[in-house]
């Protein structure tokens, strides 16, 4: 499973969105492109901060070789060992302790349906993605439009 959760810093007041990823296996640097490419879709070309933990994917060559390419795309990376001021840990943990409790599935059908599930129960309540970003303690500055 793969998820980011940001906000718009140029409207605040659109709220915190999830943006969410689920694929069969592991995710290596051309699946996490992938990814990349559907969070700027989603995000409507806005520009990105991403903050992403430490597998080898999210630091290949390939990767920072397509990062640079992209100008709506600023990349980060969290301190290790430090999952605190990463928002999607605090998604991953409400999954896993509400629709992914004691699941098991025979499919990862099953896995995939709980997982939207919870994130529909997340988006339903406004405060929870906000309650997640706050809970980081990193300063969320509005980012100066692009002329």
């Amino acid at each position: 499973m793969g998820g980011a959760l940001g906000f718009h810093s140029t409207d605040p007041e659109r709220g915190p969105r999830l943006c969410f990823h689920l694929t069969p296996g592991s995710y290596d640097t051309a699946g996490l492109i992938e990814v990349l490419e559907q969070i700027k879709t989603f995000y409507r070309g806005e520009r990105v901060v991403l903050v992403r933990d430490g597998p080898s994917a999210h630091w290949s060559r390939a990767m920072r070789a397509w990062a640079a390419e992209q100008d709506w795309l600023t990349l980060e990376r969290s301190p290790a060992y430090a999952p605190e001021p990463n928002p999607v840990e605090l998604l991953w943990s409400s999954l896993k302790k509400h629709e992914l409790a004691n699941l098991a599935g025979d499919h990862l059908a099953a896995v995939a349906d709980a997982t939207e599930q919870g994130i529909r129960r997340i988006n339903d309540n406004p405060r929870l993605p906000w309650s997640f970003l706050a809970h980081t303690r990193l300063t969320l500055h509005p980012l100066t439009p692009l002329n």
